[in-house]
């Protein structure tokens, strides 16, 4: 049950995009070294931007590059990872005011904006919050705020209240498949209550995330991936983790999803509840034996061969981002534990062994994540999300360090 006080809180919060509110930040101690690797790789991402620019066929998106073959695979509008590109123009945008990525981004928005009205993912909050939703705050126009209010409204019918959460994949009749990282996907909710009044979004927002979190993480609070709830009665009917090394097994990117997820559900309500769980998960990744020294994960914590698994980039870029907004709620004990430690996997991210030299990778900033490695999909390549996390972290630090 969601209280008047939490309701009235969330209409009376201001527009946040997904990097840090500025009225939360607190100040860190920079380290110079890695404020100097990120202005530079921050100069690299914008040229980098510029070879994909003249690879990029129109009306399409990257997705990743493959090296060997030297081949960009692209996407339509309606891949979940449509909004990262465009997401990540503006943020280097709004780093370095260079007029050419502000007009590639809105080029895109062009072929994305279609997507407002699609009621067969529940990634919208991924497509048009991290696009539209950086748009509005970065470079507006009018139409913007109409396109997410429609966004938010085509994700709100996947809700069931019968399970309470937000459908992840369709699949047969009887089951309602929800994955992880659909916690990513309710900050748009959160935006549309706020600029419309309308209770109802952010009421699926903390339902979906109240069920998530009583289903989805096992006592130790790693997650698993897939909860497949009855579309009826709301049971579930099984539990597994379809992209990790196994169905007990903790997927590095799963992790840092709830992580990410929980840290915004926080902030979006002020309920102390998530903030706990936050805590709990960022506890499990850091406290993790399997963490490596240099803090960027293996593909699965569980991987059978580490030490000499695949790491996953993208898993680091979004625990780092989301460890560095979480330093900003926690007692000074946590904050200083999670800030050193976001502040090594950036150290590791931002070094030659993650970033690309300019002019390779396909335009890609980042390279070695791993997509769906039990499908041998996506396996040690580079990843569009991988690159705007990456981006929001170091700028995230920046701001946390200046």
């Amino acid at each position: 049950m969601i209280s008047k006080k939490l309701l009235a809180l969330a209409l009376a919060l201001p527009f946040a995009a997904p990097s840090l509110p500025a009225q939360t930040i607190k100040h860190f101690k920079k380290d110079k070294g890695l404020s100097s690797a990120i202005d530079k790789n921050l100069k690299l991402a914008d040229q980098q931007a510029k070879v994909m620019m003249k690879r990029l066929p129109a009306d399409r998106f990257p997705k990743t590059y493959y090296a060997g073959k030297d081949s960009l695979e692209t996407s339509n509008s309606g891949w979940w990872c449509s909004g990262f590109y465009p997401g990540t123009l503006l943020y280097l945008y709004q780093q370095n005011k260079d007029q050419a990525l502000l007009t590639e981004s809105e080029r895109l928005l062009g072929p994305l904006s279609k997507e407002q009205y699609n009621t067969s993912t529940h990634d919208l909050g991924f497509m048009m919050y991290c696009s539209f939703g950086n748009a509005l705050k970065i470079a507006p126009k009018p139409e913007y705020k109409q396109i997410l209010i429609n966004s938010a409204k085509s994700l709100s019918t996947r809700f069931n209240p019968a399970v309470g959460c937000i459908k992840s994949w369709d699949s047969k009749k009887t089951d309602f498949l929800v994955i992880i990282d659909n916690m990513m996907n309710l900050e748009l909710l959160f935006w549309a209550t706020r600029e419309t009044g309308d209770s109802s979004f952010y009421k699926i927002a903390v339902t979906h995330a109240n069920t998530t979190m009583k289903n989805h993480f096992r006592p130790d609070y790693s997650s698993y991936h897939v909860i497949n709830y009855n579309s009826e009665t709301g049971g579930v009917q099984q539990k597994r983790t379809a992209q990790g090394y196994a169905d007990e097994s903790a997927w590095a990117r799963g992790q840092a999803w709830g992580l990410y997820g929980y840290t915004v559900m926080y902030r979006e309500t002020h309920d102390k509840k998530y903030l706990d769980q936050a805590n709990h998960i960022a506890k499990f990744i850091l406290g993790n034996p399997n963490l490596p020294k240099d803090k960027i994960p293996y593909w699965d914590f569980n991987a059978p061969n580490i030490p000499n698994a695949l790491r996953d980039a993208s898993a680091g870029a979004i625990m780092a981002s989301a460890l560095l907004e979480l330093s900003q709620y926690v007692s000074a004990g946590d904050a200083g534990f999670y800030f050193k430690n976001a502040e090594q996997m950036l150290k590791t991210l931002s070094s030659d062994a993650y970033v690309a030299k300019q002019g390779t990778n396909g335009g890609f900033i980042l390279e070695h994540s791993v997509g769906h490695l039990p499908q041998k999909s996506e396996v040690d390549v580079p990843l569009t999300y991988a690159d705007y996390y990456f981006i929001e972290a170091a700028q995230r630090y920046q701001n946390m360090t200046n």
